[in-house]
This record gives structure tokens, C-alpha cells and sequence, in this order.
């Protein structure tokens, strides 16, 4: 279930006439059955004769395509007694249909990225794959055919409704998710978007199949979906077999009905107050706003940038840094009717809840008292249109974000937002501050009578049409170059070199859409003697480092990096940067000048704690969390003052509590450097004077102690079979693991990573058929098998979460099939669609640039070229099912297996103690 995409929509209006647009596009044959309707900025739209809208991105820098269908049917068309049917449909159309019997096997064998999500306003299905004419005629078949043809079965629909409860049980979990669904019911006193998207317990369990038979023929048709196509295609070859595949589905005769309800004006201030098990403190606001489609949201989500921003938004200063709270959050809903804007605060326990609610509600609603200003306003529209540009460059990105405003109306409103952000004005801004953000219309607590109401109208939707009538928007952007990601091409383009200073680059320079460059720095510092008892001072050093510089503020900081559109994360093993080609050298600047002069401010480093403590004292209640502590102390008992050691929460509170600002300080001085540091380019750049200027920022950066790699020691542990209770959680969590004594260079590692693929690696997988579709036991259940590439030190794990009353249940499932896999093993078409879908998920990871540039910088750490790649899918490819189960066999024993399950079990252990 998808609760939004992006947080911003607004129009504008252009003059130029429809045959202008089209003339400037290139001359594409279209087939009979189909009418070109316009192109806006290098993405083209078309209309079958049934209804259908069809929508071609196309970008030849990318090596795969995303097929992306989108329903207009989401939960705002759910009726009495149905609240979540959309979203358990959502699940039904992956059973299959008479065609494709087994849906998500299919998406195994053509190694695609597959997912299905559910709003208020619509449901889409997407599945990104390797570029090629015939995976695309696949695709375009299976969704042309279960468009009409999925078979939504009673027997499937037994099997699915648990694992759609489940899933509803795993947002229970979350204060905030529960909290915030309780505030929208009462903010909306008749407008579905007032019910909770995933749906009622008791609907879930009880809608008859027969209305989801009704709600699926009425709802999925051809006149009510918009077909995207983004990537690497010929248009003319697409345009064609979208032709043949679904031309032939018939416009329905029924009428689709609108909905009308509309919600009234709220007329006074509204409360909720949840009290559950938990240990953070929440105080939330809520406001009614504009539907998405209105001309004021533009000012609404400039605002609400303006807001919530960290470190410069007005409530992060309001409340985190007085230390009335420890983290803030805002974003509004922008849907096809009128959304709505909310805001929170999060507190850790000693902190007085009253305080923060009356500086949220004052920081929010004092906007006419203190006016935003000109420098707020600018910075705002930096960023939200930084956003919206690397979007747009991102294709595989943008067909799926493409997917809301469909939703609200039309997929052009993307570009109209953009032009609107440019024009608002600071009265605008202000102007929609002073009409929304009010009392009357706020839903938080406390019902005040009052002799003179003042509410917020909210107006009516506008006409999408009209807005958008011969709107052309800006020029198409220049697509890059066709790349072959194969180990082979990759290895023959790449640039390596060593810096003077110690420094190992790797640079795959290629023209890129947009003239995009992602880069991946890694460093190394330390040795075992050096660490020792400053896990905690590090770490928090490594988040420091983005909070103050000897030029820049932590607000300046991200200021700066709006202006040069880039992207940068730093934590303590490194930096990841995304940016354009422009602007490289600049943020290359910027990134050295973050890891080299920090300044750690005192009333940072005092935020930091707080949100630490905060996080850590959120999960002591949590299964998941609770689970994944113990398993992690017990497969690696290190010593407390060892990196590697784990400490429970009441340590890390502990060492928080007690760590200096100099102990911080320290860390960096007297361990961080460049000397072993790994740094990798992939896109739009120059080699020569990136190399340069690396030279010139780091080689005289030097690690104060020379580094020497901490081992990962392999330990033969007794396993434990353990239950945690976490009182008032819905969901309950298994893990389970066991240490391996492997390295990645073992002759039996290809046979291994295949063999977890197929018994839990995968939406495939055995685990996943048994206990997922088989019996509706779990929403998620996976397994996973690592190997170090230094140490003889492997894991193999599971994880699944399920009902608290299913613990013995899916613990027998699990050991069953577990059982039965080492019994059997696995069959010949298994192990061969598994290989297939393995090989063909890592090209699309090698043809995602971020993802290519992560894998060169660790193939410098392990000194490593593509060639590794090369031999590693060979090893799979020749595979068989025999030399796949003698692998699993020789490491594997699941008797050996550390079992840990956190959840309430106290109710299970009445009822089994009363009978």
C-alpha cells in the first residue's frame, strides 16, 4: 500500500496551440485504433478507441523499461462495508489468470522489479525489466490481460485475506500510523478520504468475493486506466503492440459514476487522543486544504516546505532546537478532491506533551503574526524545484511518480506545478497561510464552543481541461547515450588510477539524461586497538559531520546543495553524492570541506542526542526491533569495548548520555582520513579534472594512525529458541539465524546465493509459496545468505512477521519446508527460472548508475575488477539442481538455527492455560 509519492502539485497556463505541440515531436507511425492527443516535454499521450490512455516516455540511457498501469479506483470508491477492497484487490490481481497462471512467477523469470500499491484516488501495477522488444510484448500482455481476465477467486481471496490482515496488523504496530489514520477519520466526517486506505479489520475479513468480482469488472476497464511506458523502446514498435494487445479489449457499456460527496466546512477545532503501549510521545495538527488540482497549491506546498524543512523550517527551530522535542515532520496530501496538510512532533518521555502541542499549534497558526519572508520563500522554491528537475531526469522515477497525478486528474499538472512554483509571490504565500492554517479548521484536541466561527472555505475543484488546454510546458529534455551494462563493456570504459595521497579511483564517464553524475567515496580509519570503546563517539561524530562546517551552518549547508542540485549522504564509512555535471567540482568542494572542517556545534550535538535517545527509547516496545537486538548479541558476542559488539538499549542510552563533545571531536581528529579511500564516478563528468581536483582536495589528507581492517570472526554458536513479549503490538515477528564459516571466493557461494533464491530470496521462493500464498500466514517472509569477501564469515537468516496466534504455525511451516527443501531439494525448472531471474535483476542493478558506482567503489576495497562479475554469472549459470542442494547440504543446518519471536503472546498463553 503506497500512502504518496511526492508532496507537491500546481498549474499554470500556456498559450501555445495543440498543433504546435505536436509539430515540434518527431514523425511516429501510429496505428489504426489509436489517436495521438498531445506531447508535453519529450512524454507523448494517446487514446485507444476503447478509452485506454497511453503514455510514452522513452530514454535511451537507461537499459531497462517500466511497464506501469494505473486504474483511476482507489478507496475513495469503496462503499458501506467494503473499506480496503482496493487494496485487497490490489493483491487478487497477482493469483493469476487463465493465460499467466502464476504471475509472479513469470516476473521471476524475466528478473523484473515488480509492485502493486493502492491510494485514495487509484491503484497501479509496475514492473521495471531488462530493455528488450520481447520482455516489453510480454509485459504489455500480461497487464492487457489481466485487465479483464485475472480470475479474483474465492480460493485465492481465503488464502490472501490473511496476509492483507497481517499487513494491516504490521501498521497497528506504529503509534504514528495508527495515530495519524484516527486524526483523518475525525477530520472527515463523510468523505472516504477520512477511512484508512489499507481498510477495517472486519471488512477484510468478511467482503464477499462476489463484490470484489463486481468491484474488479466495473472498475477495471480499459476507459478507466492511463498505460505508462518509460525507458529504452522504439516508440513506433510500442505504439504497435500496445495496438495488438489491447485494441481488442472492448469499451464497456456501463457508465462510470462520479463521486459527489463533498465534505463540509469544518466549524471547530477537533480532538484525538490515542493511548496505546509505546514510548515516544506524538502531538500531530491536521488541515483541510484545496483539492490537488487547485491554483493555491503551488503557495501550499511552498509553505509547507517553509514549515517542515530540517535544519531551517520553522518547526525544527520552534521545537527541536529549544528541545521541546526531538524530531518534527510535515507533508501534505495533494488528491483529486480536497487533502489536507499535517504536522507533528515526536517527544521523548520526559518531555511535557502539553508544551509541544501548544508550540506546534502557535509555530503553524501565528503565520499571520509572523509573516514569511522573502529569503524563506526562495529557499523553499530552490528546493521543491531541484526536486521536480531530478525527477524529471529520472525516467524509471518519474513513471511511477507520474502514477499521482493521473491520479488527481492528469499527468500534465507534473509540469504545471513546476511553472506555478516558479511565479507564486510572497503574498500569495502568505494569503493561503492566513486562509488554512487556522483553528476552526484544525484537527488535533480539545472541542472550544465559540460565538463566532472563522472557517476555512475550501474551494471547489477546478476544471482540469480547461487549466490545461494547449498547454505545452518546456523544451524536452536531451536524453544520454544507449549504455551496455554488461561486466564485459563496463570493465573496457573504466578509468582507474591511484591519487598520491593513497586514494583509488574508478570513473565510467558516459553521457547521461540530464547530464547526471553519481559518485561513491569510501574511507577507511582505525584498527581494532584505536576503536576500542568509541563505537558511540564515532558514529555520532559521522552524523555530525553534515551539521556544521568552519564556512557553513547545518542550514547553509543544505542551502548550498540545494543551489548546485546535488544530493549527498555521509555517514561514517563514507559519502554518496548525486549531482549534475555543472556542478560537480563545486560539491566535490563542499563534500571535502564537510569531512575535513566540521566544527560539531554544542546545540547540534545536544539535538543529536535527543533523537537518538528518543529513536532508541521508541523501540523498546517494538517486535522487530526487540527481535533483531537478541538475535544480533547472541550470533556475535564480542566484547562491550569491541567495535563490533552490539549493546542492548539501555546501554546505548547509557554511553549517550555519557559521551562528550570532545570524545566526538576526537574521533575525527584522531582516526578519519583519505589515505585508504576508495572513490568511484559514474555518468556525466571529466576525468581529468575530477582526478585533479580529488588530488588537490584530499591527497594531504592523511589517516593520523595507519588503518588496518577489523576481522569478522566466525563463531560456532549454540543456537536458542527464544520468545520476547512486546505487550499491545498486533503483529508478531520470527527471525532466525546462524553464523556460516564462508567467504565469497568459496567454491560452493554461487551454488548457495542460488539456492536461498529459491527457498526464500525471492517473491518465488518456497517459503514465500508456503507460508505467504499457500497459507496467508505472513504479509512478508524472506530469507538471505552473505559472505564476507575478507573473512571466513557468512549469515543466513529468515524473517517473516505474522499474527501473534500464529506463532506455532508458522514456526512448523518454516521447519517443514525447510525439511522437505534439504530432503528434495529443487527442481530442474525452478533452479533454471531462479538463475534467469537472478542474472537478469543484476544487469538491471548494474544499469542503474548509483548502484554501478556503490559496486565499483567496493571492488577497489576488495581489489576486484568486472572480470569477478564475469566468472560469478558463469559459476550461476551452470548450475544444477544436484550441485545446488550438495551446497546447502554441506553449510546449512537448520538445527544449528538461533530462533527468536517477539510479539504479544500473553493472550495465546491464557487461552492455552484455560483449555
Amino acid at each position: 500500500m503506497c500512502r504518496h509519492l511526492i508532496t507537491f502539485i500546481a498549474f499554470a497556463v500556456s498559450l501555445t496551440s495543440f498543433k504546435e505541440i505536436n509539430a515540434q515531436q518527431p514523425n511516429v507511425e501510429v496505428p489504426a485504433g489509436l489517436t495521438k492527443i498531445t506531447t508535453v516535454e519529450g512524454i507523448s499521450e494517446y487514446q485507444l478507441t476503447n478509452g485506454l490512455r497511453l503514455l510514452l516516455a522513452p530514454d535511451n540511457s537507461l537499459d531497462s523499461i517500466t511497464v506501469n498501469v494505473v486504474y483511476l479506483v482507489g478507496s475513495r470508491d469503496e462503499g458501506y462495508g467494503e473499506a480496503g477492497m482496493a487494496h485487497l484487490l490490489e493483491h487478487l490481481l497477482f493469483k493469476g489468470t487463465e493465460q499467466f497462471s502464476d504471475i509472479k512467477n513469470e516476473f521471476t523469470k524475466r528478473g523484473a522489479r515488480w509492485n502493486g500499491t493502492t491510494s485514495y484516488d487509484r491503484t497501479n501495477y509496475f514492473e521495471t525489466f531488462t530493455a528488450s522488444a520481447d520482455n516489453l510484448d510480454w509485459a504489455l500482455r500480461l497487464e492487457a490481460d489481466r485487465m479483464v481476465n485475472s480470475r479474483v477467486a474465492k480460493s485465492d481471496l481465503d488464502s490472501e485475506m490473511t496476509v492483507v490482515r497481517n499487513e494491516f496488523e504490521a501498521g497497528e504496530n506504529s503509534s504514528f500510523s495508527v495515530l495519524s489514520d484516527r486524526m483523518t477519520s475525525a477530520a472527515y466526517s463523510w468523505h472516504n478520504y477520512g477511512r484508512s486506505i489499507i481498510g477495517s479489520r472486519s471488512d477484510i475479513e468478511n467482503v464477499p468475493i462476489e463484490r470484489l468480482q463486481a468491484f474488479y469488472r466495473h472498475y477495471y476497464q480499459p476507459d478507466n486506466a492511463v498505460l505508462v511506458i518509460a525507458g529504452k523502446f522504439e516508440e513506433a514498435e510500442a505504439l504497435k503492440m500496445v495496438a495488438r494487445h489491447f485494441s481488442p479489449l472492448p469499451r464497456p457499456t456501463r457508465k462510470l459514476q462520479k463521486t459527489y460527496t463533498v465534505e463540509p466546512t469544518q466549524d471547530g477545532e477537533r480532538m484525538v487522543k490515542l493511548r496505546r503501549v509505546g514510548d515516544t510521545q506524538i502531538a500531530a495538527t491536521l488541515y483541510h486544504l484545496p483539492s490537488g488540482a487547485h491554483p493555491e497549491y503551488a503557495a501550499i506546498d511552498l509553505l509547507v516546505t517553509i514549515l517542515r524543512e530540517v535544519p531551517g523550517g520553522r518547526l525544527h527551530k520552534a521545537l527541536v532546537e529549544p528541545k521541546h522535542a526531538t524530531t518534527v515532520l510535515g507533508f501534505d496530501r495533494q488528491l483529486r478532491e480536497a487533502g489536507y496538510a499535517f504536522f507533528s512532533a515526536n517527544l521523548r518521555p520526559d518531555m511535557p506533551l502539553d508544551t509541544a502541542r501548544d508550540v506546534l499549534i502557535d509555530t503553524v497558526e501565528s503565520l499571520t503574526d509572523h509573516p514569511i519572508t522573502a529569503e524563506e520563500l526562495e529557499r523553499a522554491r530552490t528546493r521543491l524545484l531541484n526536486e521536480i528537475e531530478q525527477l524529471l531526469v529520472d525516467t524509471s522515477k518519474l513513471s511511477i511518480t507520474l502514477t499521482e497525478f493521473i491520479a488527481m486528474g492528469d499527468w500534465r499538472l507534473l509540469f504545471l506545478h513546476r511553472d506555478r512554483i516558479k511565479q507564486v509571490t510572497l503574498d500569495e504565500v502568505q494569503r493561503t497561510a492566513n486562509s488554512y492554517f487556522k483553528p476552526s479548521n484544525r484537527t488535533l484536541g480539545l472541542f472550544i464552543p465559540t460565538s463566532t466561527p472563522d472557517r476555512a472555505e475550501i474551494p471547489a475543484t477546478p476544471n482540469i481541461a480547461r487549466m490545461l488546454e494547449g498547454y505545452r510546458g518546456d523544451p524536452s529534455i536531451n536524453t544520454g547515450e544507449a549504455f551496455d551494462p554488461t561486466p564485459a563493456n563496463i570493465e573496457a570504459r573504466i578509468i582507474r588510477t591511484t591519487l598520491p595521497g593513497g586514494m583509488k579511483l574508478a570513473m565510467v564517464p558516459k553521457k547521461t539524461r540530464g547530464s547526471t553524475v553519481v559518485a561513491s567515496l569510501l574511507l577507511h580509519w582505525g584498527d581494532e586497538e584505536t576503536t576500542q570503546n568509541r563505537a558511540t563517539a564515532c558514529n555520532i561524530a559521522s552524523s555530525m559531520l553534515m551539521r556544521g562546517t568552519k564556512h557553513h551552518t547545518r542550514e547553509a549547508l543544505r542551502d548550498a546543495l540545494d543551489k548546485l542540485k546535488a544530493q549527498v549522504k555521509v555517514n561514517i564509512e563514507g559519502v554518496s553524492i548525486e549531482t549534475v555535471r555543472a556542478n560537480l567540482p563545486d560539491t566535490l568542494r563542499l563534500v571535502a570541506e564537510v569531512l575535513r572542517e566540521p566544527t560539531f556545534p554544542e546545540k547540534e550535538f545536544e539535538q543529536l542526542k535527543l533523537a537518538m535517545l528518543s529513536s532508541i527509547e521508541s523501540k523498546r516496545s517494538e517486535p522487530s526491533a526487540q527481535a533483531s537486538l537478541v538475535i544480533e548479541r547472541h550470533l556475535a558476542p564480542y566484547p562491550a569495548s569491541h567495535w563490533h559488539y552490539t549493546p542492548t538499549l539501555e546501554e546505548r542510552i547509557v554511553r549517550i548520555n555519557a559521551l562528550t563533545l570532545d570524545e566526538v571531536k576526537q574521533c575525527h581528529s584522531e582516526l578519519f582520513g583519505a589515505s585508504d579511500s576508495e572513490f568511484s564516478l559514474v555518468g556525466d563528468f571529466d576525468p581529468e579534472e575530477v582526478t585533479q581536483l580529488l588530488q588537490q582536495l584530499f591527497s594531504d589528507w592523511d589517516n593520523p594512525h595507519p588503518y588496518q581492517r577489523i576481522p569478522v570472526l566466525y563463531q560456532d554458536i549454540t543456537p536458542i529458541n527464544h520468545d520476547i513479549e512486546t505487550p499491545d503490538k498486533a503483529n508478531a515477528v520470527f527471525q532466525a539465524g546462524m553464523n556460516l564459516k564462508l567467504r565469497d571466493n568459496h567454491p560452493d557461494y554461487p551454488a548457495l546465493i542460488i539456492g536461498n533464491y529459491l527457498l526464500g530470496g525471492s517473491a518465488d521462493s518456497r517459503l514465500w509459496r508456503r507460508i505467504r500464498e499457500q497459507e496467508g500466514l505472513s504479509y512478508n517472509v524472506a530469507s538471505s545468505l552473505s559472505a564476507s569477501a575478507f573473512d571466513e564469515q557468512g549469515e543466513f537468516s529468515i524473517y517473516a512477521i505474522y499474527a501473534p496466534e500464529n506463532r506455532s504455525r508458522i514456526e512448523s511451516a518454516m521447519k517443514e519446508e525447510l525439511e522437505r527443501i534439504m530432503k528434495e531439494g529443487f527442481t530442474t525448472e525452478e533452479v533454471e527460472t531462479a538463475k534467469a531471474g537472478y542474472l537478469q535483476a543484476r544487469r538491471i542493478a548494474r544499469g542503474q548508475d548509483k548502484a554501478l558506482a556503490e559496486r565499483l567503489a567496493n571492488y577497489l576495497t576488495r581489489e576486484r575488477t568486472m572480470q569477478w562479475d564475469i566468472e560469478f554469472e558463469t559459476k550461476i549459470a551452470a548450475l544444477t539442481p544436484d550441485s545446488i542442494l550438495a551446497a546447502l547440504r554441506k553449510h546449512l543446518d537448520f538445527n544449528k538455527l538461533t530462533i527468536i519471536k517477539a510479539g504479544d503472546f500473553s493472550k495465546i498463553t491464557t487461552v492455552t492455560a484455560s483449555q
